[in-house]
């Protein structure tokens, strides 16, 4: 991990308008150039290096939930030319690794470059001293195999952390169903964003080339729409990379508690003048209309003004009957037990009911369903508060 006391973190911004695959690769080979190219972000030593692109479930690149194949593609023959011996891997929120990075394109072009699926179904528990919030993690097999990693995280917005992009990405190192049990065990945002932070702190991931060649906003991490944001980010400082794609898209970074988190606990740098971006001016790319919560987060979880706001000031998911196929999926992930979406006297036929007192807001569910019948309501009286109070 570099030493962030003294020189400010770079973000280099790299202008990337299409996936067309010679322009992407001409993008990461300036970026990766801008940062000081690849010997210098690896190790003499650091000859096996695991490419972690967001996986998050399997629906077409085109739908801006994934990293882009293209982004895998040029990132990963970047490495291969540069001497390096490369996997690759993520552990999805639903479904198995081989079968979701098949569906998102990636599986494809990995077999024609040679270059295998890493272990993420398995996992062994890691001791970590260290930790401000969480000192011991299961990690996949194949991230503790390597000697390295790369993230390639996907700019989206996300309706618990606001935004999901180098930071979160890491959380697909912790294999399975594991994942879910961190959302009972921490389900107020800030404890949740400490142990992300505590959990790359761990990691060290060595480099994070961001995809906002398109951007999600609006109902993500799944169910968003596609924005061209038209830029490639690189970076080694993950805070400082979510900082600046939180600038892109018109959210004070400081809202984004991982960014917040993650300086006091010495991961990354957020503050503007902490941040040096290279290549691309980041004003060109700055879109205000970008469709992000931009509101404060409810504080004191523990607190009974925590209870009292979060019942009347909280989102909350809520289902469109119009759009449920009754799959389960959502009824399968909620990781609350009695779980607080189920299906109402086991009828099936009908859509799953929520029962908002056993809720916890985590969105496990309008993240993992396929069908974008699930959204994030947001109540009358906080949008009278917002009103009256403009940020």
């Amino acid at each position: 991990m570099e030493n962030y006391q003294n020189a400010k973190s770079v973000v280099a911004l790299v202008k990337c308008e299409s996936y067309e695959i010679e322009e992407v690769r001409s993008g990461v080979a300036l970026g990766i150039e801008l940062l000081g190219g690849i010997q210098k972000i690896f190790t003499v030593g650091e000859k096996k290096i695991l490419l972690k692109p967001n996986a998050l479930i399997g629906k077409s690149p085109e739908l801006c939930v994934t990293t882009h194949p293209t982004v895998f593609q040029a990132v990963a023959e970047f490495v291969i030319k540069a001497g390096f011996k490369v996997s690759y891997g993520d552990s999805p929120a639903f479904g198995k690794p081989a079968t979701v990075l098949e569906k998102i394109g990636i599986s494809k072009i990995a077999a024609e470059l040679g270059v295998p699926l890493a272990d993420f179904e398995n996992g062994e528990f890691v001791s970590f001293p260290e930790g401000k919030r969480y000192r011991q993690f299961k990690i996949a097999r194949g991230v503790l195999a390597s000697d390295g990693l790369i993230s390639l995280p996907k700019l989206k917005t996300h309706n618990f952390t606001k935004m999901t992009g180098s930071v979160k990405n890491q959380f697909g190192c912790i294999p399975g169903f594991s994942k879910p049990e961190f959302h009972v065990k921490l389900p107020d945002s800030r404890d949740f964003s400490e142990m992300l932070v505590d959990l790359n702190r761990f990691l060290k991931s060595k480099l994070f080339v961001m995809d906002a060649i398109e951007s999600m906003e609006g109902n993500g991490p799944s169910s968003g729409d596609p924005v061209k944001t038209n830029v490639l980010l690189f970076s080694t400082d993950p805070v400082a990379m979510d900082s600046v794609a939180c600038r892109l898209i018109h959210l004070k970074p400081e809202r984004v508690l991982t960014n917040l988190r993650g300086a006091d606990f010495g991961l990354g740098r957020f503050e503007e003048q902490e941040i040096e971006i290279i290549g691309e001016d980041l004003d060109r790319f700055i879109q205000k209309s970008f469709k992000v919560d931009r509101s404060p987060n409810l504080k004191d979880a523990s607190s009974w003004k925590y209870k009292i706001a979060k019942t009347l000031l909280a989102n909350k998911p809520v289902i469109d009957d119009s759009l449920c196929r009754r799959c389960g999926m959502c009824v399968d992930q909620c990781p609350v037990n009695p779980k607080a979406m189920a299906w109402k006297d086991n009828n099936k036929i009908a859509p799953p009911v929520y029962n908002y007192e056993k809720c916890i807001r985590c969105y496990c569910c309008q993240e993992i369903c396929p069908h974008r019948s699930i959204s994030v309501r947001k109540p009358a009286l906080r949008k009278l508060v917002d009103m009256l109070y403009p940020l």
